[in-house]
């Protein structure tokens, strides 16, 4: 059970009483009647040879209320893509698969890349985009919720709670994003959102000076959660990073397209927990490097594109504020361990603010080094205009993947 806080300038939903899942589902079915419900799930075909993914599919074969399930898959060949329509085929919800590999949506994408209108980079961001585009085409729901596939401790009040307030009828919430604690065997993880981002902006307003945006995203609890929902009509005008910053240019679009008292969150689970990044891979690259790297370039792009002056020194200045911002806050996070029984091994926590220390000057320099650099991914309103038809294509390709023998 969570506290009351509403603090921030978006509204907040608590588990205050610990309400069931089946009392959530009995409003959700009633709601559905007018107010259809969707589920994206972007996946990699790894995903399905997992625990984790298996465990998800059969709590959703038995939510009542959704209209429709889109599953983005990536890395999958011919083989594992007719694998996976067996492995989802136990979804007795209305279930697409989008398989982002296969021949019929590769061609659409050269279509798009001959006008730069198709995703450079794949990933996670390009896999949400093209589902985005499926769910536009198919016109089934009013609201959709999305969230990851590696989620080990999912259970179906995490969606139910995540769509009720963006499709209650005296609600006016257009987006809802999912919190959580992220405690799990004995130990806080979590670490980016606890080390990085939570500190760098509050690094960045001592450097740079108050600023609404970054006020906004203080009032999010978990700023890096994959799971959130939305009115289906918010992605028509939605651009979005196709690298690791989705979670901060999503909520960056939502920001500059709506009020804050049209977007709230919502607590989804008392734990939760899912894969775990290394700090780097062997070579110095990934793991949480990369994704460091890629959130903190997102919020330089914000920034920059409100009039903030960014240059190399605000960069030394801003990892000078946010190392001292940092070690301030691992303590209270240590001292928080200590009175609830958790290990925390200060060792490798201080390491993890070391590497996002130089991941601050990193991205600054590769801000400043490519400024002409285009990191999100067009918006499907620009798309239609450029292919009218672009979105019965999709459907088409999609349905005759998900139909057809000759994959």
């Amino acid at each position: 059970m969570s506290d009351f806080y509403q603090n921030g300038i978006i509204a907040n939903f608590h588990n205050l009483s610990d309400r069931t899942v089946e009392a959530l589902e009995t409003e959700l079915i009633g709601f559905s009647r007018k107010r259809k419900m969707g589920l994206i799930l972007p996946s990699l075909f790894s995903e399905l040879e997992g625990t984790a993914l298996t465990s998800i599919i059969d709590a959703l074969a038995r939510v009542p209320y959704l209209e429709e399930i889109v599953i983005g898959l990536d890395r999958a060949d011919r083989d594992q893509f007719l694998h996976a329509r067996e492995f989802f085929s136990r979804l007795p919800q209305h279930h697409r698969i989008l398989w982002h590999d296969g021949p019929r949506l590769k061609a659409i994408d050269v279509e798009l890349g001959k006008k730069g209108l198709s995703p450079t980079k794949a990933g996670k961001g390009r896999n949400v985009w093209f589902c985005a585009g499926y769910t536009l085409a198919s016109d089934r729901t009013l609201a959709v919720a999305l969230h990851d596939c590696d989620i080990v401790t999912y259970e179906r009040g995490m969606l139910a709670r995540l769509l009720y307030p963006v499709v209650h009828p005296r609600f006016s919430y257009e987006f809802c994003k999912g919190f959580y604690a992220r405690v799990a065997n004995g130990k806080m993880n979590g670490r980016v959102v606890r080390l990085l981002v939570g500190p760098l902006l509050r690094s960045l307003e001592h450097v740079f000076g108050q600023s609404d945006y970054l006020d906004y995203l203080n009032s999010f609890r978990y700023l890096l959660s994959g799971e959130f929902a939305m009115r289906t009509r918010v992605m028509h005008d939605m651009k979005i990073p196709g690298d690791w910053g989705l979670e901060i240019g999503l909520l960056s679009e939502i920001y500059r397209n709506y009020s804050p008292n049209h977007i709230c969150q919502v607590e989804i689970a008392d734990h939760y927990d899912h894969k775990h990044q290394p700090l780097a891979e062997e070579d110095g690259s990934g793991g949480l490097n990369r994704m460091s790297n890629d959130i903190i370039q997102s919020l330089y792009r914000k920034l920059a594109t409100m009039g903030v002056n960014l240059t190399s020194d605000s960069f030394r200045v801003l990892k000078a504020t946010y190392y001292r911002n940092a070690l301030d806050i691992l303590d209270f996070y240590h001292h928080d361990a200590i009175m609830n029984g958790l290990t925390f091994d200060q060792h490798s926590e201080e390491a993890a603010v070391e590497l996002f220390m130089q991941c601050i000057l990193d991205a600054g320099q590769a801000f400043i080094e490519r400024p002409n650099d285009k990191p999100f991914i067009p918006s499907w309103s620009r798309v239609q205009s450029a292919f009218p038809d672009i979105m019965q294509h999709i459907y088409d390709a999609v349905e005759e993947d998900n139909k057809g023998h000759d994959v």
